[in-house]
This record gives structure tokens, C-alpha cells and sequence, in this order.
């Protein structure tokens, strides 16, 4: 194999569904279903593209995407550009019948590079775990959408015009976060032109421009893009970067009231906050944001629950709610309302009288949101393999916004394409230390 290649394999399932999954070691064959049944939900990267769903293991190298291909007519028109002519022919050859025979070397193609990043970038936009608490500052929605919208038009050979891709809005994109056009350009025009960020700002605002060209979009930030791109660089004031793309934090104040408390204390303890169960922005990502105290209040037994809110929680019209389960039996929902920073609700509960302290799980969610009660890995074990999952997640972002507060390098080959950190992430590192 040249340098850089890696080794995958090709499959077709009896409903003819073509799968193509990374051998995780020599001599080791993974099948596609092993590879992607064994990371829960937010460890991996997913794209949807012209004929297939990509996917790649947000921790670790990601290398080439696992593969799962429902249209092959469709899908070769990327196919070649994003693993090499090999593997495009041995995908031609399963859809025609014949069997595979070895693993196919991969090409670590720029196309790999750009699809992985913009892979991680929905990934970011879903699962970065954002908390007051662990000290993770989130990344400003605008930001990360725009340069998930120029790295759509840099991947643009992944997608066609039959529009049931929905990863493939550049238009829709550029239309939602076009509030961080303006302070995107102030970024660029007071960056040193030496540095490898201005390089950064200026390829995104590039092909934001182009891809809003495309689009026909023609509004007046972007207008105010192409006048700027056009007029080129001038010397600027220095400016705030931390402040540039700052939100403003203050909590509204919801229906509900804080919890007066009162009774005998039976219990308490912490919850489960999996952040499988609620959209982002719902809930402070911290482990132990979620806690719960059971209480007597003569004859009455009632649970409390408090949840930390994310800084950008809906302070009304979130039907979110704490699943409660005593000794294992059946699950109770208990409403909660915003107060300032936490979610709170209370409800009574069928909690058993004796010196016995009650087993009491206690999780958050939206209703229809996500997976149902308990860990997607059932068993004592699978929620501890969940919880080092959502540890190694949080110690992931922090490495990241590590890099992204020192000058690095922007990285054009496939291989450091996705660990270039997101201006999104530059501008977080820059604000965290006043999170």
C-alpha cells in the first residue's frame, strides 16, 4: 500500500445495501455492523450523502469513513474522490454480484480530509458538551454553521440535486447564521495577515461567498461579504476575539419556582445525564448536573428533582422532563419548568417505608426525543461504558479548545483536516477564560 492508505472492507448485505467498513487492526476483519453497533450515539460523526450515510469514530483517528450505500449509481460520483479508484471498483463489483475477495486499500484523499471535518462539524453542532460546570464554553451556533456552510461547498461532490440529503443546505445555512457574517469580517481584517488564522477566516469567508454565489443567495450580509472580499484588508484596531462572538447569558424567568423543600429527607443522589435524550442547548452537559432528593412529608412521599441548565435553555415551551424509576420498577415522568438556571419539578412517588434507603435512577429528556429509559448499552456495565464515553468526549473538547487557544497550523492535507479546531472553537478558547 502507498503511504497513508488504509485498509477496508468491502460487503453487500442480502438487501443489497453495500457497506464498507476500516479494518481496525491487521489481520483483524471488522464487518460493518461490528463497526458501527459498538460506539453509542454521540461517538460517532454521520453525513448523509447522494446515495449513502457516512460515518466516522469521533474519538480517536478517524481515518476513512464507514460506509453504508443505498443507491451505488448514485454514490459513484464521489466514491473515487473519497477513497480512491479501488475501492470505487470493488463497490461496483459487490453491486454487480461479485464477491469480495481481500480488503481494499483506501487513498487518504482531500475529499477524506474535508468530509471528515465537515462530519465533525455536525458533530459539534449536535453533541458538544457545553457546561458551566466542567468549564467546556459553547461554541457559537452562528459560527460553526457558517463554516459548516463553506465546508459544504468545498464537499459539494458528495451531494446531488435530488434533495434528500438534508446535510446538503449550504443556502439554508448561510440564510440561519448570517448574524455572524459581519463580526467573521471584523475577525479577518484585524487578524495579522501572517498568521495561519487570517488564512483560516479569509478560505471560509471565500467559500461562503462562492457557495452563496451558487445558491443565488443575495442578501444584504452578504452583499456586505462580497463589498468587504472586494475591498480586500485594511488596518484595523485589535480586536476582542472573546468578545467578538459573545452571548449574552441571562436567564428569563420561567413559569415555575424554585423548590421550597421541607419534610424528612428518605434520600437523595445524582441522576443520569445522557445527552442522548434532549436537543442541545437544553441541559449543562456536566456529569452530575442532575440531582434528586426524596422527601416525607407525612404520609406523602415526593420526589424533587433539579437539573443545571444550559446558558441558551428555552425558559418556556419545552415539555422537558425527569424520568423517575424506584427499585427498578416502572418509570414516572416528572414535568419541569426553568427557574433562572435550573430545571426544576417535583411529584409524589411510590417510595417503600423502612430503614432502606430506596434505588432511585433518575434521567432528563424530551419526550420522543433520542433512545428510551437507560443506558443504549443495558446493564450496570453498559452505564458505565456510556458515562467513560461521555468522559473521553469532555476530555476530547478540552484538548481541542487546548490547540485552539495557541497559534497552529492550517492544515490542508486529508490527514490534518480534521484536527484543525473550528473558528468556533478559536473564538471559544479565546472567550473560556471569563466562562
Amino acid at each position: 500500500m502507498a503511504r497513508g492508505d488504509v485498509d477496508v472492507h468491502v460487503e453487500r448485505g442480502e438487501d443489497g445495501t453495500i457497506r464498507i467498513a476500516a479494518d481496525p487492526a491487521p489481520g483483524h476483519a471488522r464487518t460493518y455492523d461490528e463497526a458501527i453497533t459498538v460506539d453509542s450515539g454521540f461517538t460517532r460523526a454521520v453525513l448523509d450523502v447522494a446515495g449513502a450515510v457516512l460515518t466516522w469514530p469521533v474519538l480517536g483517528d478517524p481515518g476513512p469513513p464507514s460506509a453504508e450505500i443505498h443507491d451505488e449509481g448514485r454514490a459513484q460520483q464521489w466514491l473515487w474522490a473519497l477513497y480512491g479508484e479501488r475501492v470505487a471498483a470493488a463497490v461496483h463489483d459487490r453491486a454487480t454480484g461479485r464477491p469480495a475477495r481481500a480488503p481494499v486499500a483506501a487513498d487518504m484523499t482531500a475529499l477524506a480530509g474535508s468530509a471528515a471535518r465537515l462530519g465533525l462539524g455536525h458533530w459539534a453542532a449536535r453533541w458538544w458538551p457545553a457546561s458551566s460546570m466542567d468549564g467546556i464554553p459553547v461554541l457559537d451556533p452562528d459560527l460553526l454553521g457558517l463554516e459548516l456552510a463553506a465546508l459544504t461547498h468545498r464537499c459539494q461532490q458528495l451531494f446531488d440535486d435530488d434533495g434528500d440529503q438534508p446535510d446538503d443546505c449550504v443556502a439554508e445555512l448561510i440564510e440561519e447564521h448570517q448574524p455572524a457574517l459581519a463580526p467573521l469580517i471584523r475577525w479577518w481584517r484585524a487578524a495579522p495577515r501572517t498568521t495561519d488564522t487570517a488564512h483560516h477566516v479569509e478560505s471560509t469567508l471565500r467559500l461562503i461567498d462562492d457557495a452563496a454565489d451558487a445558491a443565488g443567495t443575495d442578501t444584504p450580509a452578504v452583499r456586505h461579504l462580497r463589498r468587504s472580499l472586494g475591498q480586500g484588508r485594511s488596518a484595523t484596531v485589535p480586536i476582542d476575539l472573546g468578545g467578538l462572538f459573545a452571548r449574552l447569558d441571562g436567564y428569563a424567568l420561567s413559569a415555575g419556582r424554585p423548590l421550597a423543600g421541607g419534610g424528612r429527607v428518605i434520600a437523595r443522589g445524582e441522576g443520569t445525564n445522557d445527552w442522548r435524550r434532549y436537543p442541545p442547548g437544553f441541559v449543562d452537559a456536566a456529569e452530575n448536573a442532575v440531582s434528586w432528593t426524596a422527601r416525607a412529608l407525612g404520609a406523602r412521599r415526593q420526589i424533587e428533582v433539579e437539573v443545571v441548565a444550559h446558558s441558551e435553555a428555552p425558559a418556556a415551551g419545552a415539555p422537558l422532563v425527569a424520568e423517575v424509576r424506584v427499585n427498578s420498577g416502572r418509570p414516572s415522568r416528572v414535568p419541569l419548568a426553568r427557574w433562572e438556571d435550573v430545571w426544576t419539578g417535583r411529584a409524589d412517588a411510590d417510595l417503600p417505608d423502612g430503614a432502606v434507603a430506596p434505588h432511585v435512577e433518575v434521567g432528563v429528556l424530551l419526550p420522543g426525543f433520542g433512545p428510551g429509559f437507560g443506558p443504549a448499552r443495558s446493564g450496570t456495565s453498559g452505564e458505565a461504558e456510556d458515562r467513560v464515553d461521555r468522559d473521553a468526549i469532555r476530555a476530547l473538547v478540552r484538548r481541542r479548545l487546548t490547540v485552539a487557544a495557541r497559534p497552529s497550523p492550517y492544515g490542508e492535507s486529508p490527514h490534518e483536516a480534521p484536527a484543525v479546531p473550528f473558528l468556533a472553537e478559536v473564538a471559544a478558547a479565546a472567550a473560556g477564560e471569563d466562562y
